[in-house]
């Protein structure tokens, strides 16, 4: 296989196709023995500045990453995600390096939802290899389960695969915890042990990225923003996100859990929980600074032509991963 690699998708993909094409990924590197991977993910258009030379910083991470091999002789890869989303000189400086890459040292697998910038899409057309994922569709996750089941070992009946596909549809990363936890179960599967042990389908992951917020990882908080929007409206995400700030300002003025839920209506649980161990991590002026931004961000939705919502979105995500704070990346 070449040691240059373009995974190709299509464009606002969903957890499934994600999935799957990460999949494909792992697949080229495990196929040529790659054990050390440094993985960058291009961050959307117009949500961070550039340097002197005109990179990002997650493109300037993946210059001496393309240029070098392990310090052990072993072969090293490089996986950069979005690459749909590289500016056009980002596109030109790594479309050079690909075009110089030692095959012997490095292996580099580009995941691409939509079209890659020129010159690079071009280059890595003639250099290397391409592999298709399709969008998919409920018959194809059927084909996914079955496979991913006997893989397993597992016996499901096919009002069970109905079920699983019910709840999940085409989100095969879900599907195959569902099957892991089927698995480690024991019991004998059925479509209506299905039903009661999965009764959420995981359209709008909004825990996962309040979750990414909270640890301050933009790259992770951009990826569930994804997920979400391929199911839910921008505005549904920030009715949650700003029901979130508004409970961690209740926490930061609560003398004790018990002040905390009783301003807060009563209603007890583990979100409650989570917000009340983390009162202290952000700031006063950041909690208001993020909540002038959701309001602002509320307004641009409600007056601005669509195609600009997720542009609005993307920034937003990255200017709450500062101010939520935790981990910084």
């Amino acid at each position: 296989m070449s040691s240059i690699v373009a995974v190709s998708g299509p464009r606002e993909a969903g957890p499934g196709e994600r999935e799957l094409m990460l999949a494909r990924a792992r697949e080229v590197f495990a196929k040529n023995g790659i054990t050390e991977i440094t993985r960058i993910d291009v961050p959307a258009k117009g949500t961070m500045s550039r340097s002197d030379g005109g990179l990002r910083t997650p493109i300037e991470h993946a210059i001496p990453a393309l240029q070098s091999g392990s310090l052990f002789g072993d072969r090293t890869g490089i996986l950069i995600v979005n690459a749909q989303s590289l500016l056009k000189v980002e596109a030109g400086v790594l479309a050079e390096l690909v075009s110089l890459a030692d095959g012997d040292a490095v292996v580099a697998v580009f995941v691409s939802f939509g079209a890659i910038p020129a010159p690079l899409g071009a280059t890595l057309k003639d250099l290397g290899t391409t592999i298709k994922v399709k969008r998919l569709n409920e018959r194809s996750a059927l084909d996914w389960v079955t496979v991913a089941a006997r893989d397993r070992e597992l016996k499901l009946p096919s009002d069970a695969v109905a079920a699983l596909i019910s709840r999940f549809g085409t989100d095969i990363a879900s599907l195959g915890q569902a099957l892991d936890q089927l698995v480690a179960s024991g019991e004998e599967v059925t479509g209506d042990s299905v039903r009661d042990r999965f009764r959420n389908r995981p359209d709008e992951p909004s825990w996962f990225y309040m979750d990414a917020l909270a640890s301050g990882d933009r790259g992770e908080a951009l990826r569930r923003l994804g997920d979400f929007l391929f199911h839910g409206h921008p505005l549904t995400l920030l009715a949650v996100v700003t029901t979130d700030l508004r409970r961690r300002a209740l926490a930061a003025s609560s003398a004790d859990y018990e002040s905390f839920v009783e301003l807060d209506g009563g209603r007890r649980g583990f979100g409650m929980q989570k917000v009340w161990r983390q009162r202290k991590q952000i700031k006063g002026e950041d909690l208001r600074a993020a909540l002038r931004a959701v309001a602002k961000a509320d307004i641009a939705l409600k007056t601005s032509p669509e195609p600009t919502h997720r542009v609005t979105m993307d920034r937003l995500t990255v200017a709450l991963c500062r101010w939520y704070g935790g981990v910084r990346r």
